[in-house]
């Protein structure tokens, strides 16, 4: 079992245009409607592929019940007074999507507190814990590091910011930024400076995901790298969520780190070839996982929701 916590979940709409334009009125060719949020989309993704996940969601008004109504992953809710948050996205045939993004409501030291419980209940017993996604507003990045405590088995860290910092210090077993996010949260001009920050806070392995340029994994004693599974091209949105998927799904199965870094890009690889976020390609996922000792019990021919 692995449990995926999500601290600021969303409600993701999007709305498909002709085209663009700033400052001007434009119609909505079509919407679409899904839960949202990181950690959402990683177990979406370890779900999809028949592995046992669990997702642990801050929830609250009208968005979180429809949200905990639409979940198609097994889920612990947690109450919260304020409402969940939406996210919007915008797209068309040509321009990258934009996005705009809520802060989330503000979650109250009691609510906190019983996010932390049910984290603990859940993840009791499981192989693993992921902790994925932004923080609620004004929420103390602390927080994290109580979220990674409460965790029995390996834990990974998909934050970024302060929240990033406190996971190394609550000793993570990974923590997995992109090189963006890792540079912004440590202040170093290199992603070596930034990932020896990281261990020397107590993580245990810093993961880099380097977008076309694949992913490193800095340990104490070494650097490995893989690179991207090459010619894929499509739907970077949720990429990052699926090499997630990929590397904690891996490191549970006993794979080396090595070995797990190779499972990552390619689930990473087989979510850009489908059109949202929470999905990968199961036909194409079976072929970059050939050279890999990791059997899944996934149907490469279905496609997902």
């Amino acid at each position: 079992m692995i449990v995926v916590v999500t601290p600021n979940p969303a409600v993701d709409v999007t709305y498909r245009v002709d085209e663009q334009r700033v400052g001007r009125t434009q119609r909505v060719l079509d919407v679409a409607r899904r839960p949202g949020g990181k950690g959402v989309n990683v177990a979406r993704v370890l779900h999809a592929a028949g592995v046992p996940s669990r997702c642990v969601l801050p929830l609250g008004g009208a968005p979180g019940a429809w949200l905990a109504a639409a979940l198609d992953v097994p889920a612990t809710t947690v109450a919260l007074s304020g409402e969940t948050r939406t996210t919007v996205t915008v797209v068309d045939d040509v321009a990258h999507p934009t996005m705009f993004g809520e802060p989330g409501p503000r979650v109250t030291a009691a609510e906190w507190d019983a996010l932390v419980a049910a984290v603990a209940a859940d993840a009791a017993d499981a192989d693993a814990l992921v902790v994925s996604g932004s923080l609620p507003r004004d929420a103390d990045p602390a927080g994290v590091g109580r979220l990674i405590g409460a965790a029995t088995g390996l834990t990974v860290a998909d934050v970024s910011g302060p929240a990033l910092l406190a996971a190394a210090d609550a000793g993570a077993d990974v923590c997995k930024p992109n090189r963006e996010e890792l540079l912004a949260a440590t202040g170093a001009a290199g992603e070596a400076d930034g990932a020896a920050d990281l261990l020397a806070r107590g993580a245990g392995t810093v993961v880099v995901s380097r977008g076309v340029d694949g992913l490193a994994a800095h340990t104490r004693d070494a650097v490995l790298t893989v690179p991207a599974v090459p010619g894929v091209r499509g739907n970077a949105t949720g990429a990052g969520d699926a090499a997630t998927a990929g590397l904690v799904l891996a490191l549970t199965r006993g794979l080396t780190l090595r070995a797990a870094l190779g499972c990552a890009a390619a689930f990473g690889a087989a979510a850009v070839l489908r059109p949202t976020a929470g999905e990968v390609d199961h036909r194409a996922l079976t072929g970059f996982l050939t050279d890999l000792p990791l059997e899944l019990p996934l149907d490469p021919t279905r496609s997902p929701a």
